[in-house]
């Protein structure tokens, strides 16, 4: 990189970005001689929709959560095979595969109390459990 095009970033991250939109603004109206100002504020009312979009998302809590199994140590199949059939209506072949193939989802979109029942009760087993 040049030093001039240097000296131009350095001196841009010391702007904030009001000042930043101010003079390129200023810039875009002199050097070519368009008005600016309506694409700025309208760019920058659209930036606050989507932000209160986002902010709105995020305010609103999760109300179904899957629990995942990650990992079942070889020592503990046993064990998590017969926490697995009590918690659900599998069989034991059912549980063993399941036991088997993970990670895997036991339980998809249950309330966050069940969620965090069977993982109580999964990891005391001695499962690596997941809540999403």
């Amino acid at each position: 990189m040049s030093t001039k095009i240097e000296e131009i970033l350095e001196r841009l991250k010391s702007l904030t970005l009001l000042e930043a939109s101010e003079v390129f603004s200023d810039f875009l109206e002199e050097t070519f001689g368009v008005d600016a100002s309506i694409s700025v504020a309208s760019t920058s009312s659209s930036s606050v929709n989507s932000g209160a979009k986002v902010e709105e998302a995020l305010v609103e809590e999760k109300t179904e959560f899957d629990v995942i199994i990650n990992e079942v140590p070889a020592s503990k199949r046993i064990t998590v095979i017969k926490v697995v059939r009590s918690l659900t209506s599998l069989g034991l072949k059912e549980a063993k595969d399941l036991i088997e193939s993970v990670p895997k989802p036991i339980f998809e979109a249950v309330t966050k109390e069940k969620a965090e029942e069977v993982k109580k009760l999964l990891e005391d087993a001695g499962a690596s459990i997941v809540v999403k």
